[in-house]
């Protein structure tokens, strides 16, 4: 093989593949694995080598090259967060139902129904697993291998995205959580202590699913 023929296979500059590699993840509507980045560039690049040149070259500037799951994305510096936020008033919120079996499946992962009511003490409607599956925050897991092979739930990666999370072990401790005004100063549902009952503000209203609330 004469040297242009092995030209024609060589792989790009490392400094070409970085712009390639930067104009895919700019383009993404959705974070992009290395194996389909390895899929859109040129044979013989190392996604994995640019990814990281550029993750470096990125660093200290407004926005940052972060891994969501197991995919890669540009995102906002997490501190300048506070500059995207637009100034509106929300007219509804998430129930302490939702934000309670959102934890539970976060924290506890991969936890069936039955775990989820047993660790709330209280039985969960069927409307706050819908809508916390058509948020694409939680999403089915494998079956157990127990009697009934009753589903598991996990979350996804739009919920760690949502997040600015890498994993679910980057989820952030319980003084975290109630800084940030996602619990009240009670206890966590699962921590070992008694579990409130169903209140008023849990149970569906007409027309309107238990994951919101005025």
């Amino acid at each position: 093989m004469s040297d242009q023929d092995q030209s024609l296979f060589a792989a790009p500059p490392m400094g070409d593949q970085e712009r390639m590699v930067e104009a895919v993840l700019f383009a993404a509507t959705e974070p992009v694995t290395l194996a389909e980045l390895a899929r859109r560039l040129p044979h013989g690049s190392d996604p994995a080598e640019a990814l990281a040149h550029l993750r470096k070259r990125y660093e200290g500037r407004g926005v940052n090259i972060m891994r969501v799951g197991e995919a890669w994305a540009f995102r906002t510096a997490p501190d300048l967060g506070h500059l995207m936020r637009r100034e509106s008033v929300e007219t509804r919120k998430l129930s302490r139902a939702a934000i309670e079996t959102l934890a539970i499946v976060a924290y506890h992962q991969p936890v069936t129904r039955a775990e989820i009511e047993e660790i709330r003490g209280v039985a969960v409607s069927r409307g706050t697993i819908d809508q916390l599956m058509e948020m694409e925050w939680i999403r089915l897991g494998r079956r157990r291998m127990t009697p009934g092979r009753p589903v598991t739930f996990v979350v996804t990666e739009g919920f760690l995205d949502h997040f600015g999370l890498e994993s679910a072990r980057d989820l952030p401790g319980i003084k975290e959580l109630r800084a940030a005004g996602l619990l009240e100063s009670r206890a966590m549902p699962g921590q070992g202590l008694s579990q409130p009952a169903e209140d008023e503000d849990d149970s569906p209203r007409t027309g309107q699913s238990e994951l919101f609330e005025d």
